[in-house]
């Protein structure tokens, strides 16, 4: 009898101690798939979140850089060929090497927004579910599970996208209320393919002495703009003047921002080519931003950029006045006798000079536009022209700065087809020798991409001694009509003293200064 019962106690400790085995050695096998996974994760997620988490944004990054890099990565496929003889050793490879990447701060992060944690933390869960999905067929199919990240990201957001939506009308309703309950305050929507950024800093600095607030850096799209009108119009002190910085990338964005924010001034600054690829044509991208104009009520105002043809047809869209200024005559306000200094660019309107530490001659346009807007509000011309000498021109914007000897243009906080093209005019009008373009390229220009790298590419080799691009692909569109190009490496040659160095296109400062170390 005792034998037995000793029997049956040892069996059951032998069971306990195999399903305890079985049960860590689940764990850490699920663990190691983890930390295998976790460095192509996140940095899938940065980018992701980097695109707005739009899937069209997305799309058109990948089909421009190439797929299989950005997915899996250069090093990943090397290991899952070199090491696919001995599947047992893959997993442990790829968490180490995703270890010291995370050492070394050569990992991406996202920004920890609470929709970046959601589906980071969705993500992780379904790798673990489909760990224990594929649990019983060994390590083979383990190792498959960090190289199918990308699917269970897109699932991830897939399953949070109804959620999403809700929440998105939710913020947007709570905003239009909001709003509604501020019938007396002016709203001053901006929007166009460029110079949106440069004239709502114009147009706020003009107004500073007023009541007014701001949209922030980077913050011009739907659920951006409405977070920002609740907190702006929830504060204590209400502002009387509301100045609201409007993008989109499709049909219908801006009309829907325009139904929150209730402008009752709208600005369009120029009509280009940016994002064309996901508007998918010139007539879809101008019918976008005239949703601005169409939305204002009978006694709002509208001010429109003359010298663009794509501009200037809005002006027959609009319910209510609309002032046109330009610089090539036929329009309301005119500017005249522009030239570009050394500081910066100088003309006269309405019988009063205005200079401004703002380089680059298109920018008279949104000057202009600033100038219109504030005086519609009852500013006098000579208080504006006075208020505007002592403007400075937003970081990374068409900006120009000494870096060591060198003298910078930094277009680094976004760059189209125009502002490229605007840059290389302002440089071949500035008397320094040595001229070096550094430039990320352009993205999201669609079918149109050829063509335009081309000709930028064309005037690039006719003004600049050399020609840098940050990355291989970025250099690609514009190669045909280069005579000779660089692409950054580490063993890159530093520009000479004295030179002009046009940064276009975002890039890392730590890129610029690496081009301009030995200046």
């Amino acid at each position: 009898m005792w034998v037995f019962i000793d029997l049956l106690y040892h069996l059951r400790q032998n069971i306990a101690n195999h399903v305890h085995y079985q049960l860590m050695n689940t764990l850490l096998t699920i663990g190691l798939i983890l930390a295998a996974s976790i460095s192509q994760l996140l940095t899938l997620i940065t980018l992701w979140q980097l695109k707005e988490w739009r899937i069209d944004r997305l799309y058109e990054h990948l089909r421009r850089e190439g797929t299989l890099g950005i997915l899996f990565g250069r090093i990943r496929p090397v290991l899952l060929i070199v090491l696919f003889s001995k599947p047992e050793i893959l997993l442990p490879a790829l968490a180490v090497l995703n270890l010291i990447q995370i050492l070394l701060r050569k990992q991406r992060f996202p920004v920890w927004t609470s929709k970046a944690m959601a589906i980071t933390l969705l993500s992780i869960g379904i790798t673990i579910i489909t760990s224990f999905g594929i649990w019983d067929l060994g390590f083979g199919i383990w190792n498959l599970v960090p190289f199918v990240q990308p699917i269970i990201i897109t699932l991830a957001w897939t399953t949070l996208v109804p959620l999403d939506i809700y929440l998105k009308r939710r913020i947007l309703k709570r905003a239009k209320a909001v709003r509604s309950l501020h019938p007396d305050i002016t709203v001053i929507g901006i929007t166009g393919s460029v110079g949106k950024t440069t004239t709502k800093q114009l147009l706020s600095h003009i107004l500073s002495d007023q009541d007014i607030a701001t949209t922030p850096a980077y913050v011009n799209a739907e659920i951006g703009v409405a977070r920002w009108i609740i907190g702006t119009l929830e504060a204590k002190n209400c502002p009387k003047y509301l100045i609201c910085e409007m993008g989109a990338y499709r049909k219908g964005e801006i009309a829907l921002l325009c139904d929150t924010v209730q402008p009752t001034i709208g600005i369009v600054t120029f009509i280009g080519t940016q994002h064309i690829a996901l508007f998918g044509s010139q007539r879809a991208l101008c019918e976008a931003k005239a949703e601005l104009i169409k939305s204002l009520p009978k006694d709002g105002h509208a001010f429109v950029n003359n010298d663009s043809a794509l501009c200037a047809n809005m002006a027959e869209q609009s319910p209510c006045p609309t002032t046109t200024v330009g610089t090539g005559g036929h329009a309301d306000i005119e500017a005249f006798g522009i030239e570009e200094t050394s500081t910066g660019i100088r003309f006269t309107t309405h019988n009063t000079v205005f200079i401004l530490s703002l380089h680059g001659t298109q920018n008279v346009t949104n000057v202009l536009l600033a100038i219109a807007t504030a005086s519609h509000l009852g500013l006098e011309y000579k208080d504006i022209a006075n208020k505007l000498r002592t403007f400075t021109p937003p970081e990374h914007t068409f900006s120009v700065r000494k870096e060591g000897n060198c003298t910078i243009l930094d277009d680094t906080h976004n760059a189209s087809p125009e502002s490229f093209k605007s840059a290389l005019t302002w440089a071949r009008s500035q008397p320094i020798e040595n001229k070096v373009l550094l430039s990320a390229g352009l993205i999201e220009l669609g079918a149109e991409q050829d063509r335009i790298c081309n000709e930028l590419g064309a005037l690039a080799s006719q003004i600049c001694d050399r020609v840098i691009f940050t990355t291989a692909k970025a250099a690609e569109p514009f190669a045909k009509h280069l005579d000779s190009y660089e692409v950054v490496q580490k063993d890159t040659k530093p520009v000479p003293d004295q030179s002009l160095v046009l940064c276009i296109g975002r890039m890392k400062q730590s890129t610029i200064q690496q081009v301009t170390s030995n200046a």
